[in-house]
């Protein structure tokens, strides 16, 4: 029996392999990757490596078996077909007979077009008839605080949420429950609603960051429209910036919030507060 981490050296993938091997045997761990030269890092800690792609359905023949534990990191390449990609997961865990297939999901309440994959991938999940465990990741801390440079650079935070609210974590914490997740009993067929303890505002994310560098930052809320063409002026993809702006929109309506507790509790402790990953930010 193996704990299977897919999409393993991404930004999530590789905290939750990193703390995995913190609880169990390194040799116990399969790290799925695309390019086996990214994990040589965690191959050096004893960690197993398997490579295969999503977009390559022959890839995934074999390597799962059955008893497997198994995250599936939701894919990014929003322009290829993610519920299909997911798919080729879902049914070679199926045929494998894995014990548990956990998948990095969206909240519930999220209405932006980012969740239809979401959703599409879950049905996909309830229908195989393997057991499953949806974590519906809310927003990550770092989703703005590792992109910090052209907020210091205009001393203005620019989103189109509005008087909005998001209930973030670190990704450190998302990685924690996941393990939690994968190393625990009884999480079978479960849906996690996952979030931050305290929800936040761009308002007061723009004050956190003038009290933390002395500056006067200001937030700017625009339209999706004009969201949507500040990132596309970027460089982001077209389709891409609309998703991103469509978050926004979202986030207006408060559906970024969470407030089940469900990280947590996981966890056991309290998810790390969007002050704290800005201090990180700004030191590193």
């Amino acid at each position: 029996m193996s704990i299977v981490v897919t999409g393993a050296t991404g930004h999530l993938g590789r905290l939750v392999v990193e703390q995995l091997i913190e609880k169990v045997p390194a040799d116990q761990v399969t790290a799925v990757v695309r390019d086996e030269a990214r994990a040589a890092g965690l191959a050096a800690r004893g960690v197993r490596l398997a490579v295969a792609d999503y977009n390559t359905p022959e890839s995934f023949d074999g390597l799962f078996a059955a008893g497997d534990k198994v995250l599936l990191i939701s894919g990014n390449e929003f322009d290829k077909g993610r519920v299909q990609q997911h798919q080729v997961v879902i049914d070679a865990a199926k045929a494998a007979g894995v014990a548990l297939l956990a998948y990095t999901s969206a909240p519930g309440t999220l209405e932006a077009a980012l969740a239809d994959d979401h959703r599409g991938t879950e049905r996909a999940l309830r229908a195989s008839g393997v057991p499953y465990s949806l974590l519906r990741n809310g927003w990550y801390n770092e989703n703005y605080t590792e992109n910090l440079a052209p907020v210091l650079e205009h001393n203005a935070v620019v989103q189109a949420a509005g008087a909005g609210r998001i209930s973030s974590a670190a990704r450190a914490d998302y990685a924690a429950a996941a393990v939690a997740v994968l190393t625990g009993e009884d999480h079978e067929n479960t849906t996690y609603e996952l979030g931050g303890d305290e929800a936040w505002s761009f308002a007061e994310y723009a004050a956190e960051l003038s009290r933390q560098t002395g500056r006067e930052i200001a937030y700017n809320a625009v339209s999706v429209e004009d969201l949507t063409g500040i990132l596309a002026g970027a460089g982001v993809p077209g389709p891409v910036a609309a998703i991103l702006a469509g978050v926004d929109a979202s986030i207006e309506k408060d559906e970024l919030v969470v407030t089940s507790g469900d990280l947590s509790r996981l966890t056991g402790r309290p998810a790390t507060p969007i002050a704290d990953s800005i201090a990180a930010a700004l030191k590193s």
